[in-house]
């Protein structure tokens, strides 16, 4: 048998993930018609989307699903630590999501229970965001860092969206100083509101992150459009890719600025991301 997470996601093999699509875990239908919905990445979902009473069903229904492994990334939002003795060497599970981890402590207890698997800590309150880089270099199965905006949003007693544009840079500090990829956004709760999604897709963009998760597949192409790159940023990129290319010490491009390596390795990223273009 395949380690969990090897073979999962050989569709997006070698491709920059930009969307994450949430799934409950007590609907399978749903959990069926989000692999198929085109997002990079699908996240089984056993916490916040579940109602109380139907816990252990979701528990059950996830472990069916990913008894097989699927072309799309499948990552499961845990409720408890208690399911990870049931999920963890599972062929299809991709990796897990943690919510509510607030310390160094907390990503240590969890690799004990599922050695080897990815895992992506949420930080959802202010303690969580203060320890952002330590809980980013805790343990070598931390693959990535995203906050929990509802629950941190209501921790701080944040009213207007912008009081969160701090939080979200330390995250994204923490996750750059820990050699993790940037950080995937908090979704969207509105889906009637694609306008503000683009909105803020942009705005994250600009702080940033990399990607952003969502709840409904109509989310999915308006925030995959955000964060492509443009045109002029594509050539851009291979302007610096180009001059790197050149080998000869400092990298100085046509119009005379100078860069260095940082630059070209976000150059390489966006032309990565350029190759969704088609």
């Amino acid at each position: 048998m395949s380690a969990p997470g090897a073979v999962n996601g050989l569709r997006h093999r070698g491709r920059l993930p930009l969307t994450w699509l949430y799934a409950p875990g007590d609907r399978p239908e749903v959990v069926g018609k989000a692999l198929g919905s085109g997002a990079d990445v699908v996240i089984v979902d056993l916490e916040d989307a579940v109602a109380p009473d139907r816990k252990a069903y979701a528990l059950d229904a996830t472990v069916d699903l990913l008894s097989d492994a699927h072309p799309v990334p499948v990552h499961v939002r845990i409720h408890t630590p208690r399911d990870i003795p049931v999920l963890a060497s599972l062929p299809g599970l991709g990796g897990l999501r943690v919510p509510k981890v607030t310390h160094p402590s907390d990503i240590h207890r969890i690799s004990e229970l599922a050695p080897g698997l990815p895992l992506y800590p949420l930080l959802e309150n202010a303690l969580a965001v203060e320890q952002a880089y330590a809980i980013a270099t805790a343990h070598p199965a931390v693959r990535g860092l995203s906050l929990g905006e509802a629950d941190l949003r209501a921790d701080l007693g944040v009213r207007e969206d912008g009081g969160l544009d701090w939080p979200r840079s330390r995250i994204v500090v923490a996750a750059r100083a820990a050699r993790l990829p940037p950080p995937v956004q908090s979704v969207h709760a509105d889906i009637g509101d694609l306008d503000a999604l683009a909105a803020g897709c942009v705005r994250g963009r600009a702080l940033g992150f990399l990607g952003r998760a969502a709840i409904h597949p109509r989310q999915l192409p308006v925030i995959e459009r955000a964060y492509l790159p443009t045109a002029q940023e594509v050539d851009a990129a291979r302007a610096v890719v180009a001059a790197a290319e050149t080998d000869r010490g400092a990298l100085a491009l046509a119009d005379g600025r100078f860069v260095d390596a940082a630059v070209v390795a976000g150059a390489h990223r966006v032309l990565a991301l350029a190759d969704r273009l088609g």
